[in-house]
């Protein structure tokens, strides 16, 4: 182990959140298809809905048509953290927030709750690129879609 890694600081361990760190939430039904075999929700439903929800954000907002813009926002980093089980036949809800908005990038830090529940059963982040929708080129986020994400950002 270097010299540097000794003195650095343990990562905290990450804890359920309330839903006042978030700014805009979205509703979803589980399926019975979404119970694995240990009778809870799978593990890559949990990114299904985080991916559902800021793509509802985006569309709710005007930043992503899927049928004719210039570009799409695609996913390059992901995580998930869980707290308490979630299983079908329950509703939910995800609660997102922006925590960085870059030239090019939107970071997104994600709670997943059952409704009505005040603390988070799950909590993940997405970091989503900005690309032309022709060659997937990275590109800058435009001033309007810079505008729309606003309300959303909680830090920068």
């Amino acid at each position: 182990m270097s010299a540097r890694d000794q003195n650095q600081e343990p990562e905290a361990k990450p804890q359920p959140k309330s839903r006042g760190a978030f700014r805009y939430f979205a509703s979803f039904d589980t399926r019975w298809r979404d119970n694995d075999r240990y009778g809870h929700l799978n593990n890559a439903i949990y990114y299904e809905l985080f991916d559902s929800a800021i793509n509802q954000l985006l569309i709710d907002q005007g930043i992503l048509d899927f049928e004719s813009g210039d570009h799409v926002f695609l996913v390059a980093s992901s995580g998930c953290h869980y707290f308490s089980e979630l299983a079908y036949p329950d509703k939910l809800e995800v609660g997102l927030v922006i925590t960085r908005l870059g030239n090019s990038s939107v970071t997104y830090d994600l709670g997943l709750f059952k409704k009505g529940a005040d603390h988070t059963a799950a909590t993940g982040f997405f970091v989503h690129v900005n690309v032309t929708r022709s060659g997937y080129r990275p590109a800058p986020i435009s001033a309007r879609d810079r505008v729309a994400f606003a309300p959303f950002i909680t830090s920068n």
